[in-house]
């Protein structure tokens, strides 16, 4: 890709929910690694920050740049498996839902994944992406070898041979370079059945432990009101009372011995694991999620469900509460601690600030880490005090990309 493939663009970007939005002086949208190098150069000599769209499932401003927007979703497709070292490479470009066909025909399946598969899988990997389970651990931690194209315009490969550095590619928010290719440890395939119930609250309360460690994947919406199901498209039946009800989905792994085990009933479902995970949403919203220690879990849960039941009433998205297994990326909410993960939500075009603070304030005492792709209040000082690799990531960072090319307004402050 020559500078002059490389438009100067008034085009405009907008992510999902609608709530980020730039105009980038350049766009691209490479067809191959040698066309994303040629386009990082370019940026280079002209003095260009560049950030990558990816799927734009971020809430925060992680994507938006008024210098060069890169579009890799040219760069797809699953490169290599390998069942012996359960194994699979895969492009950059390549969505998390592009995994399951290919996986499954090697014997392997992505050893979890959260409810959305649209995201592609670098930028999954780069925010902190995951399920729920307490011993499942995110996409990031599963990042085994990583091919970037770094600050100086070259390309760079970290596997597990460098620790140091591969730590910090594992949640980087896309600030150590442009990445090319990842290769991500996996597990034989299986197959999942999933449960779907409507408990209240109190029922998910007394057997909270029970369920943590009882089931490979435990999850669940707590819904203030009614008509919270709705705006998740939660499939609630209508005669189903879901104020102070949760929403519960459990997966556990089963043998299967037809061909494709495809079993659905009201409620109850069994097949390959990347069919049963997705669900998605159709309806946008503005979310922030938090994780706390797990075993201050129960404790934070119950706090914002009383912040919203006393003092911020008017909010009527459920919580959604996950669990994540501990990892070492510096940069990972999940950094060194098994976490309870928290989720809430706004609703796009009125004021939820005061909620969101109001709920970061109550889950700062549990010394919160935030999801990189959600909303969230960080500040350098309070990732100082949060994250205890805070440090080794910043000097990593500046190794790959001492003039901070691959940085934005939203960044800068952060890891400037």
């Amino acid at each position: 890709m020559s500078p002059t493939d490389l438009p100067t663009t008034d085009r405009i970007w907008t992510n999902w929910a609608g709530n980020q939005t730039c105009t980038a002086a350049v766009f691209a949208q490479p067809r191959d690694e040698d066309e994303v190098i040629a386009a990082v150069r370019h940026a280079i000599g002209r003095g260009l920050n560049v950030r990558v769209a990816g799927a734009g499932h971020s809430f925060t401003p992680v994507v938006t740049t008024g210098g060069m927007l890169l579009d890799l979703t040219r760069l797809t497709g699953i490169t290599a498996t390998d069942p012996d070292r359960l194994r699979a490479s895969a492009l950059a470009g390549t969505t998390v839902g592009d995994f399951g066909p290919p996986l499954w025909e090697a014997g392997l399946s992505l050893t979890n994944q959260g409810d959305i598969d649209k995201q592609v899988i670098a930028g999954a990997i780069a925010t902190g992406t995951h399920g729920s389970g307490i011993d499942l651990p995110s996409f990031s931690a599963a990042l085994r070898r990583v091919r970037l194209v770094d600050g100086s315009g070259e390309v760079v490969e970290i596997d597990e041979s460098d620790p140091r550095r591969l730590r910090a590619a594992q949640v980087s928010i896309g600030a150590l370079g442009v990445v090319l290719e990842v290769e991500l440890a996996v597990s034989p395939a299986y197959h999942l059945t999933e449960e779907i119930s409507y408990r209240p609250w109190q029922e998910i309360a007394e057997a909270w432990d029970e369920l943590i460690v009882r089931h490979r994947h435990f999850s669940f919406f707590w819904c203030p009101v009614d008509e919270s199901v709705d705006l998740y498209q939660l499939p609630a039946p209508p005669d189903q009372p879901m104020a102070d009800h949760c929403y519960v989905k459990i997966y556990d792994e089963v043998e299967v011995t037809e061909p494709d085990g495809i079993v659905s009933t009201t409620g109850h479902r069994v097949d390959r694991a990347y069919r049963i995970y997705p669900g998605g949403y159709d309806t946008p919203f503005h979310e922030m999620e938090y994780m706390v220690p797990a075993e201050h879990g129960f404790t934070a849960v119950s706090a914002i469900r009383e912040l919203m039941r006393t003092e911020h009433p008017d909010q009527r998205y459920p919580i959604e509460v996950r669990w994540t297994a501990a990892d070492e990326a510096y940069l990972s909410p999940n950094h060194r601690r098994a976490t309870t993960v928290i989720s809430v939500s706004g609703a796009p075009g009125t004021d939820y600030w005061p909620f969101l603070r109001a709920v970061d304030e109550r889950l700062r005492e549990f010394r919160a880490r935030p999801h990189w792709g959600k909303l969230h209040f960080m500040t350098r000082e309070r990732m100082t005090e949060l994250f205890d690799e805070f440090g080794t990531f910043l000097d990593v960072r500046r190794e790959l990309d001492p003039d901070g090319t691959f940085l934005n307004d939203h960044l800068r402050p952060l890891l400037g």
